[in-house]
């Protein structure tokens, strides 16, 4: 019992700061995300401590979704890492008392650099809000630390604004799932987003195809053969039509004559999909339809199929 005590007096002193930090919007937010949106080269997120921690996160946050933004610690900067950071570029930089000793010695820099500043603190009294350009604040509340000593509530709201300037320098950017995906190209996500049929289908002598007039017995050998489960039936006028394995079987249970052509008992209306669909979206059609393969058509020509096998294997979910 007293460790759900323990637990829910955290979030609730946590979520009374997200709620401290939306009653203290203000100007600043929109003033802030112009000058990223307006920056010529990359914005710089520095932080000390635990604000560093978070500021990592918020420029992996940035980087991935349209802002060019990298982490420089305060601290190597003043040994070095300043050559990193060049005209055009945009600070921002975090302290929750306004007054980390390793980022007030960069300051000189930043303005004689005539980079534009934003800070994020708990409020305007350090000497960071008070140099910055844009001073962009948290409100008042108390630390989930029982001591008041560990950042707590204080690197979840500013981890939260980082999030909100991201999401709206997306939105501003106009920025999309494709090129999300630019960004993203390894892992499910990066397949879901960049792997296309064509990327995934069978094509040329691995395709199952045969004619109207093949006997059904001849159209399983093909089937075998080339390992799909089915076969495309295609006629002189480029009409498309399929009959699958499990087609054949359920004609074996009604002592179908095999040897009669395929015209007779195929699908006349297969399902069917293009080169460049997502895989992803591929995928849903065949749940959708509740079909294990798609004829590939470009325009009217047979250029694939596509199995549900490949899917799977391909990490497409």
């Amino acid at each position: 019992m007293i460790y759900r005590k323990c637990f829910d007096k955290v979030l609730d002193i946590e979520i009374l700061a997200i709620e401290a930090l939306k009653l203290n919007y203000s100007n600043g937010f929109g003033e802030a995300v112009d000058k990223i949106v307006n920056c010529q080269g990359r914005l710089i997120i520095t932080g000390m401590g635990k604000s560093g921690l978070v500021g990592r996160k918020i420029a992996a946050t940035m980087a991935s979704t349209g802002t060019p933004a990298f982490f420089v610690h305060p601290g190597e900067a003043g040994h070095g890492d300043l050559g990193m950071i060049v005209k055009g570029d945009v600070v921002l930089a975090i302290s929750n008392s306004g007054n980390s000793d390793e980022i007030n010695v960069l300051l000189p820099v930043i303005k004689n650099l005539d980079l534009p500043l934003i800070s994020i603190s708990k409020n305007l009294s350090g000497r960071l809000p008070q140099e910055a350009d844009v001073a962009l604040t948290l409100g008042d509340f108390e630390e989930a630390c029982p001591m008041g000593l560990a950042p707590t509530s204080s690197t979840t709201a500013t981890m939260v604004l980082g999030d909100a300037l991201a999401i709206t320098l997306l939105e501003a950017r106009g920025f999309k799932s494709d090129d999300f995906a630019l960004s993203h190209p390894a892992g499910s996500l990066g397949k879901k987003l960049l792997t296309h049929v064509e990327n995934l289908m069978k094509s040329g002598n691995e395709i199952p195809v045969v004619t109207g007039n093949t006997s059904i017995i001849d159209a399983l050998f093909e089937i075998t053969e080339k390992r799909l489960g089915m076969t495309v039936v295609v006629d002189d006028q480029k009409r498309y039509g399929v009959l699958t394995d499990g087609d054949i079987r359920r004609l074996l249970t009604i002592n179908q004559d095999m040897s009669q052509p395929i015209a007779s008992v195929m699908k006349t209306t297969p399902i069917t999909t293009t080169p460049n669909t997502k895989a992803s979206e591929a995928l849903n059609i065949m749940r959708q339809q509740k079909v294990n393969q798609l004829i590939v058509l470009d325009g009217d020509t047979l250029v694939g199929v596509l199995a549900l096998r490949d899917l799977v294997q391909a990490g497409i979910n």
